[in-house]
């Protein structure tokens, strides 16, 4: 039992670490290239994950829903976390709407370009058919499934997520002001909606599961998409 919990934790862990701090430094890399230098002065925008370490949201929340999945149904199903965010001075920007939009787009988008890059290097061990690549070729396959839940999750239209913050830089000015008026409120009603509720909910026997009706097919069949087109660009290159 301890031998393959700290398996699942050394396959998981680097997928995670990799999704979760490259989605808030591609939003300094974003603001940085729009005209705010905030998260550069402030060495935000390093690879370094210990300058993004949130103590609860990258360490303490995952391990706990590890846990928790792992004594409860004896797997892993979901796991969720975030990095400290980072910086950003709409200030500095010349339509600070719009350029905040383009800035909350890029965490998602590093997202899907790190799932399509670990789907390339996925099927190419199945492909080798290496049987030393076993590790390897897990790892490749949660991190794929992390970032798209990662992307899928940020997409959700509710600031302060990422996508939340790109509707209220397309919306016009009365209707955007009041979604943003929903920013102090909007992480906790996601994780009310997606986490406590239904737990709640299903010890009065009542079946509530957004994200086994929602979220879940949707990352099955995004990470499905990003594995077929992974295995034709391959074939496309010969190998």
């Amino acid at each position: 039992m301890i031998e393959s919990i700290l398996w699942a934790v050394a396959v998981i862990a680097p997928g995670a670490l990799v999704a979760i701090i490259l989605h808030e430094v591609a939003h300094g890399w974003a603001a940085d290239a729009l005209g705010d230098p905030t998260a550069r002065r402030l060495g935000r925008l390093s690879l370094n994950p210990a300058r993004h370490v949130d103590p609860f949201g990258t360490i303490a929340l995952p391990l706990l829903l590890f846990g928790f999945q792992i004594l409860t149904v004896g797997r892993v199903e979901f796991l969720f976390g975030w990095a400290k965010p980072v910086p950003v001075d709409t200030r500095h920007f010349r339509h600070p709407r719009q350029d905040m939009a383009l800035v909350a787009a890029a965490g998602p988008a590093i997202n899907l370009v790190l799932a399509v890059l670990f789907a390339l290097l996925f099927v190419l061990l199945l492909r080798l058919r290496d049987p030393t690549a076993g590790y390897l070729g897990e790892t490749a396959r949660f991190a794929i499934l992390i970032n798209v839940l990662l992307m899928l999750f940020n997409l959700i239209p509710l600031p302060p997520l990422d996508g939340g913050r790109i509707l209220v830089g397309v919306l016009p000015h009365d209707a955007a002001r009041a979604v943003a008026r929903l920013e102090p409120a909007g992480l906790p009603l996601v994780l009310l909606g997606l986490f406590v509720l239904p737990l709640a909910l299903r010890e009065l026997g009542i079946g509530f599961d957004p994200i086994g009706a929602v979220l879940l097919p949707a990352l099955a069949w995004v990470s499905g998409l990003v594995l077929t087109m992974a295995a034709m660009a391959l074939s496309l290159l010969g190998l």
